[in-house]
């Protein structure tokens, strides 16, 4: 019987994966029949819809998958979505907006950027109004732009300030075997402290503690200037939990009341003048992103930007993963280009392996002396993401933006105590001094020691001379505000490692100024190549449950999160230049 339902299952399952590469196929060749003919349609009198649930990139990204000689794009980036909603600003058809968040899982600089979008939106004199079943804080620092915010009358309001909680393993180590040999530079530099110890450093409490404090005060001074509220008194709510319930929120104006969901569309309907029978033609951003990048020009003088999103890898990277690949391809079409005059670099990331991180900059440096580069940075432009962000002729950042982190470290798993509990004794035969470089199964030795010292030293000496030449500064100067310690935007501009607080249209506006073009477009890059294979992966489509699925599924998601950060920091190769530690804000 195990054998006739296996095999039924084997026939199905073949069965619907065929099924779904047919689906797949016919997708690709609806889209090559569309042409440049906009996919979505946007009706007269309508409200544009914004849920955004999960994590909005940087760039959704354009692909070309090389075996089907086919392209596309996809239209979930900030990108696309800032640019959508300034031109549903002058758009007759779209007539409001209605923000329906929930949990949303994007950095702050990014939910800042979306925030300062609406708030140009609103000059238009449409409406914005904001409900939801669950606020988060992130979520209502962003709703609070609107006109009017809503809450369900059983929702739930999270309002109580930052915290982020970092784990230690100090005596996990002891008690497991497992180890990480830890060499670093730089006092703040801990990425590597919970393999240290099972405290907090006072040294990184304070970086975390005021890093906390300006980002919170960012939100308050946002959600103060929008509902008229005191800063004083948002902390005060915040410390009583004085919107703990949705009554609560409303009695103390940080909602305009309580609403089911059918209330609240009663709302929307009275508001454009409908009667409660009639229907609401509704668009959600996604699409209206689409339905608008198909309408911008392709032609005359361009301003290109080039996104380098995740974390810093080694060879031809991806969506997800920055690497020297297609960061030379991307840079050099675009300083190749003569209609591009000039080039803007759009980090996010919290670092990675120095080497790429090097190798980066030197492209950047590069293009620097051919056409301007200008820097603008996201949620993260930490370490390795700040080192190819230093050859830049000006830095933007969000005043939210973490970044800085300037040092480096390099950690290696060590089982040999493990391996002793289990009677695994392992025996090396050399020819020469130094043959076994590290054995996972014996103590590092000291000349192992004293090299890696001194290739940290030397990774770390070179990030300060790369610093204190793109901003003007001696490398003293730089090691000041360096030793692995991260900043705020508007700490790292005061500090002299930003030169202007803006956003990403703020940094291709002064590039197009120093160019002195005034009407121009933007083209994004890179072009992420892939196979069919890939393609598919992509899109989720799969015969067989990942790994990865199945431990969620077995483990949970956070059982599963520290199993994977351990499994990371332990296949860590080479220098690292990085975040100072993994900081989940909540």
């Amino acid at each position: 019987m195990n054998f006739l339902r296996n095999l039924l299952a084997s026939i199905l399952g073949t069965l619907i994966a065929l099924g779904i590469i047919f689906m797949f196929f016919l997708l690709i060749m609806t889209a090559a029949t569309a042409g440049a003919e906009p996919v979505v349609r946007v009706k007269d009198n309508s409200v544009l819809r914004i849920s955004l649930q999960g994590v909005v990139p940087d760039y959704g990204g354009q692909y070309r998958i090389d075996d089907l000689d086919f392209e596309f794009e996809e239209y979930i980036g900030l990108n696309h979505l800032v640019r959508a909603i300034d031109h549903a600003a002058t758009d007759d058809r779209i007539k409001g907006i209605t923000i329906e968040n929930s949990m949303i899982q994007s950095g702050s600089a990014t939910t800042q950027t979306l925030r300062k979008a609406l708030q140009r939106f609103k000059e238009s004199g449409k409406f914005i109004y904001a409900y939801a079943d669950l606020y988060t804080q992130k979520d209502y620092w962003m709703a609070s732009v609107a006109d009017s915010v809503f809450l369900n009358p059983q929702g739930i309001f999270d309002f109580r300030g930052l915290s982020s909680e970092v784990l230690f393993f100090g005596d996990f180590q002891e008690k497991s075997g497992l180890r990480m040999e830890v060499v670093r530079h730089g006092k703040y530099k801990s990425a590597v402290e919970p393999f240290l110890g099972n405290a907090m450093s006072n040294e990184n409490r304070k970086q975390i503690s005021e890093l906390l404090e300006g980002l919170w005060s960012v939100y308050l001074e946002d959600i103060s200037n929008s509902r008229g509220i005191p800063v004083k008194t948002l902390n005060t709510y915040a410390d009583n939990l004085a919107a703990r319930t949705p009554f609560m929120a409303a009695e103390n104006g940080l909602t305009d009341g309580v609403l089911y969901a059918d209330e609240y569309k009663n709302l929307l309907k009275t508001t454009m003048g409908l009667d409660t029978d009639d229907d609401i033609r509704t668009i959600d951003l996604e699409d209206y992103a689409e339905s608008t990048a198909r309408l911008r020009s392709k032609t005359g003088d361009r301003i290109a930007v080039v996104y380098a999103q995740g974390d810093i890898g080694y060879g031809k990277g991806s969506n997800d993963m920055i690497a020297q690949g297609i960061m030379y391809e991307s840079l050099q079409d675009a300083r190749e280009d003569s209609r591009v005059k000039a080039i803007v670099l759009r980090v996010n990331s919290p670092g990675g392996l120095a080497l790429t991180s090097d190798l980066i900059w030197r492209e950047v440096e590069v293009t620097q002396k051919v056409k301007p580069v200008v820097i603008s940075m996201g949620n993260y432009a930490a370490s390795g993401g700040y080192y190819i962000a230093a050859a830049g002729d000006r830095i933007f950042a969000e005043p939210t933006t973490i970044t800085g982190s300037i040092g480096v470290f390099a950690t290696i798993p060590n089982v040999r105590e493990l391996a002793a509990k289990w009677g695994i004794n392992a025996e090396q035969v050399n020819t020469n001094k130094n043959s076994t470089a590290y054995s996972l199964f014996e103590a590092p030795s000291e000349s192992f020691l004293k090299y890696s010292k001194e290739s940290i030293e030397e990774n770390y000496n070179h990030f300060l001379q790369v610093v204190a030449e793109g901003r003007g500064m001696t490398p003293e100067e730089v090691n000041e505000v360096a030793q692995g310690r991260v900043w705020s935007g508007v700490q790292a501009r005061e500090k002299g490692l930003v030169d202007e607080l803006g956003s990403l249209d703020d940094a291709v506006a002064y590039a197009a100024q120093l160019v002195e073009v005034a009407d121009y477009v933007t083209v994004d890059y890179p072009v992420y190549e892939s196979n069919f294979a890939d393609a598919l992966s992509d899109l989720g489509i799969g015969f067989f449950d990942t790994k990865e699925e199945l431990l969620k599924e077995e483990l949970g998601e956070e059982v599963y999160q520290l199993m994977m950060k351990i499994k990371h920091m332990a296949g860590m190769k080479g220098v690292q230049a990085r975040l100072p530690y993994e900081l989940k804000i909540q």
